[in-house]
């Protein structure tokens, strides 16, 4: 794995730094591999509770590199197609490791996240923004659609009709904006958004890891499901929480307070 993709863990908590300032963490094809590797080793690492996803430099992410894209535009027009298929297997393949990520995942924005950038963001579970960020669904601007999740998770942060908005007329949305709309969910000083992302995601990692991640997997396929079949799945999930230790230990521990 190279610098392009920065991966530390303390206190259990890993931090995924885009690393690519100086095309304001612009996510290439080698980027988005190194993305994959680094999000499969969070997933697969139970020692780590919660991840901060967040940019190097002054931008959270400006989305595709354009010079990639001007690069493919050179490929020859039969390859174009399932090279552009290959590519898109493999952003969502890296957003889809956020979006199910069996931990919380909280995206730390430091300024703009525009594109493939904002889609990232929306793809975690939880946004805080430093009073610089900005959003842009800029897709449109460039001829295209958006194609890392956007299309999914921002009506359902925002609503149908905002994210028609936004999405068609690719403008910026200011940090104030985003948390008045629903589409960031804390915004805190530029200075104190590293520090903040840490305690979030600390307090998010505090209690049992399994019912965490059943509990996750449940909320997320709760808005495609009916009541019933969330009832389902939370039966199944709650009779693998009652085996756990982390369930043993708590019913132990209150009930010898209870005794006390």
């Amino acid at each position: 794995m190279s610098d392009a993709i920065l991966l530390t863990v303390q206190s259990g908590i890993a931090t995924l730094t885009l690393n690519r300032p100086e095309v304001r963490n612009a996510i290439d094809d080698a980027m988005r591999g190194e993305m994959i590797e680094a999000l499969e080793a969070v997933a697969a690492d139970a020692a780590i509770k919660a991840l901060v996803v967040t940019g190097a430099g002054s931008a959270f992410c400006a989305g595709g590199d354009v010079r990639g894209m001007q690069g493919r535009l050179a490929a020859p027009p039969e390859d174009v197609a399932i090279n552009g298929w290959r590519r898109q297997s493999r952003t969502h393949r890296a957003v889809t490791l956020l979006h199910h990520m069996p931990k919380p995942v909280i995206a730390a924005v430091n300024g703009a996240a525009a594109g493939l950038g904002a889609d990232v963001a929306l793809a975690c579970d939880f946004i805080l923004c430093g009073e610089r960020a900005q959003f842009t669904m800029s897709f449109l601007a460039r001829g295209l659609i958006p194609d890392g999740g956007g299309m999914y998770f921002l009506p359902r942060r925002v609503g149908l009709a905002r994210a028609k908005e936004l999405v068609f007329s690719a403008r910026r949305v200011g940090a104030a904006e985003a948390l008045s709309i629903g589409l960031a969910d804390r915004v805190v000083p530029d200075a104190e958004l590293a520090a903040a992302a840490q305690d979030w995601a600390a307090q998010m990692g505090t209690h049992s890891a399994a019912a965490l991640s059943l509990a996750k997997a449940t909320l997320d396929r709760s808005l495609e499901s009916s009541f019933e079949q969330v009832l389902a799945i939370g039966s199944q999930s709650q009779a693998i929480c009652y085996t756990t230790a982390e369930h043993r230990a708590s019913v132990a521990a209150f009930l010898g307070k209870s005794k006390s």
